[in-house]
């Protein structure tokens, strides 16, 4: 029996704490991405695009509330730098 790890609202919330985004313990995952994509529009977070890439290659074994919050205020703000 194989057992996966989830990657989950509190998962997602760490990846982005440890690039340097503050967000509140509890967040959901929209407000982490929120949170994440604002900062990121301020000033730049290196290292968020790559963590968001790599987040998305492993969209089968993420829940379905974390990837709609990368897709919805994460993806669409390097979709902009690369038009």
């Amino acid at each position: 029996m194989m057992i996966v790890e989830l990657i989950d609202g509190e998962d997602f919330r760490q990846r982005l704490v440890s690039l340097g985004v503050h967000i509140p313990e509890e967040a959901c995952p929209e407000t982490c991405a929120r949170l994440a994509a604002g900062c990121h529009r301020a000033k730049g977070i290196p290292g968020l695009e790559d963590a968001v890439r790599e987040l998305m290659q492993k969209s089968d074994v993420m829940l379905p509330s974390v990837r709609q919050a990368i897709e919805r205020y994460l993806l669409p703000i390097f979709q902009e730098t690369s038009d």
